[in-house]
């Protein structure tokens, strides 16, 4: 038995109707793109159920939904609500792995996206980026360009974490140089133990990444890059900035832990956690002061990308 779409679910060429949190998804992309401004008002609800080709029920819910994410001004009867003037309060802070992948399928939404990274690893964007990905392979959105690029930390630099915990008898520096035998006849510093586990992790992340977002080239035709350059120090936050509209800040937290380096081998050290930090939004369109943080954000990673950062190789 083949299943067809009931009359209620499709337009009149065939397409199947969108429902209430699409048609906001959509008027959402509009607003934040700037295509629809701040103190502007919608078209009528006659209007918007013409054009997405529903009923004025369905563009009530809609609306609502804008509403309550604080995106639109109240209602006066018989006038279309205005686009509010200040962007919608945030909800409390959240783990950045929460927290990261709505605002990716935000960002999305808009023709031409930019994602501009500074991290350890590109660990939680690997994993974020999953949402936006799977919508895009669902045909419920396309972008027409993705161009991303990610700060990380150069494979050849001391970098501040991670680091062995030097031993109680010994000075800071003897983590660098106590050795540790690797079972094949050779030695290695817990330094370099350390160094060589982060750059695996480093590399096999933004590999998997990289891969992720050029499949869509021959998938779907969408135009993608996705470039990475090497840091001279070690980024004691992440950063994501997102289509220049948004900025979203994590402090990585130092904890001392046990983990194991090698196939039966733990060392205790001073390593971050970034997955579990809680992330803070800031948007250009929230006031003067979001608006400044945004603008600086970008020009600081702009700088960086363009001066003393270095080509990176993920290898």
């Amino acid at each position: 038995m083949v299943e067809t779409a009931g009359a209620a679910d499709v337009t009149l060429n065939g397409s199947r109707r969108k429902g209430a949190p699409e048609i906001a998804d959509d008027l959402r992309r509009r607003i934040r793109s700037g295509e629809l401004r701040p103190g502007e008002r919608l078209p009528t609800q006659a209007a918007l159920a013409e054009e997405f080709g529903v009923e004025r029920g369905t563009i009530r819910q809609a609306l609502q939904l804008l509403e309550a994410d604080g995106l639109l001004s109240s209602r006066s009867k018989g006038s279309p609500p205005r686009i509010a003037t200040a962007g919608p309060a945030r909800d409390e802070p959240q783990p950045t792995m929460v927290a990261l992948a709505p605002r990716l399928v935000e960002a999305f939404h808009a023709p031409k996206v930019r994602i501009d990274a500074v991290c350890m690893t590109s660990e939680t964007l690997m994993m974020a980026l999953g949402e936006p990905l799977r919508l895009i392979h669902e045909g419920r959105m396309r972008p027409g360009n993705i161009d991303v690029r990610i700060l990380l930390p150069g494979r050849d630099i001391d970098l501040a974490f991670p680091v062995p915990v030097p031993a109680p008898d010994h000075t800071v520096s003897s983590h660098r140089t106590h050795h540790t035998d690797r079972g094949d006849g050779s030695e290695r510093t817990d330094q370099q133990a350390v160094h060589q586990r982060w750059l695996a992790t480093r590399n096999a992340q933004g590999q998997v990444l990289r891969h992720n977002l050029r499949s869509l080239r021959s998938s779907h035709g969408i135009d993608v890059q996705v470039t990475f350059r090497a840091l001279p120090f070690t980024p004691p936050v992440k950063l994501y900035l997102l289509n220049e509209q948004e900025a979203l800040l994590s402090y990585y937290m130092v904890t001392k832990r046990e983990e194991e380096i090698d196939s039966g081998t733990k060392l205790e050290m001073y390593a971050a956690t970034g997955t579990q930090a809680l992330l803070f939004s800031f948007e250009r369109r929230a006031g003067h002061r979001d608006r400044a943080f945004v603008e600086e954000s970008q020009k600081w990673f702009d700088a960086l990308w363009a001066t003393i950062t270095s080509d990176l190789t993920l290898s």
